[in-house]
């Protein structure tokens, strides 16, 4: 087969994981982030997994996870250029199929085969938030992603090079955002690493006149209050692994805690 024969090949699995990769960036940023619902091990019973850390980290690696789908994404994209300026329509219907099959995997693997976290981890019927999680974000882009897939006409110019633009910037403008802590906020929750120690933490305070607020005892997750919110970002150039909002102990440490040193 030609490379041009490979090309809508190409664009169909471009779209499917740059799809997947925004529904994970999704979730995280709206389920972890700002909603504050839950973590990604959030679920999972044992001391370990009680500490806040050890959630910071998980997190953290499945960001990370989701950056190798979008890179992968988006490289077929590129090599799918070719055939992406005609196929506008294909390319959103790939994405939707995609982005609705994360959240039927996420369903099925975390939510239910093992366990490791619900949508609402506070709620006293979690089936009720998965079951409607999973047919709003789930069901409906796959059934729109299929719709869309067989109506489309064979030959006809869809605006591809547009559309695959767009689908560009939003998974660049999604991981971006996935890494930054909320706007707006003047506390953050800060965590610099195994064996950071508090003087890394202090010296990252300093040059950024913030105040530590709390810290647990190992040196490694810290709560600083910031005299200038824009600076939240401003800490993983200082080592930092993550930084969050602070608001989320208080969503979640009834399941988890800092640990001890």
């Amino acid at each position: 087969m030609s490379d041009y024969g490979q090309s809508p090949v190409r664009l169909d699995r471009a779209g499917y994981l740059l799809g997947f990769a925004l529904g994970g960036f999704f979730d995280g940023i709206l389920l972890h982030q700002i909603l504050q619902w839950h973590h990604l091990l959030s679920a999972l019973e044992g001391e370990a997994f009680r500490d806040i850390r050890v959630q910071i980290l998980a997190d953290g690696l499945f960001h990370m996870l989701m950056y190798v789908v979008a890179a992968a994404g988006l490289w077929l994209l590129w090599r799918a250029r070719s055939a992406s300026q005609s196929a506008g329509r294909r390319l959103v219907a790939a994405v939707l199929i995609g982005f609705g099959a994360w959240h039927l995997a996420d369903a099925l693997l975390a939510h239910w085969l093992t366990g490791i976290h619900r949508i609402r981890m506070d709620s006293a019927n979690p089936l009720l938030w998965d079951l409607a999680w999973l047919a709003l974000f789930g069901l409906v882009p796959l059934a729109v992603g299929f719709h869309l897939r067989r109506r489309v006409p064979p030959g006809a110019a869809q605006h591809g090079t547009a559309a695959a633009a767009l689908l560009a910037l939003a998974v660049v403008g999604a991981g971006a955002a996935a890494a930054r802590p909320p706007a707006g906020i003047d506390q953050v929750m800060v965590y610099f690493g195994p064996g950071a120690g508090a003087d890394r933490a202090l010296e990252a305070a300093a040059a950024l006149d913030a105040r530590v607020v709390w810290s647990d005892r190992s040196g490694e997750l810290w709560a600083f209050a910031l005299a200038d919110p824009r600076d939240a970002a401003a800490f993983y150039r200082h080592g930092a692994w993550f930084v969050g909002s602070t608001l989320f102990p208080a969503a979640c440490l009834s399941f988890a805690r800092a640990g001890p040193a």
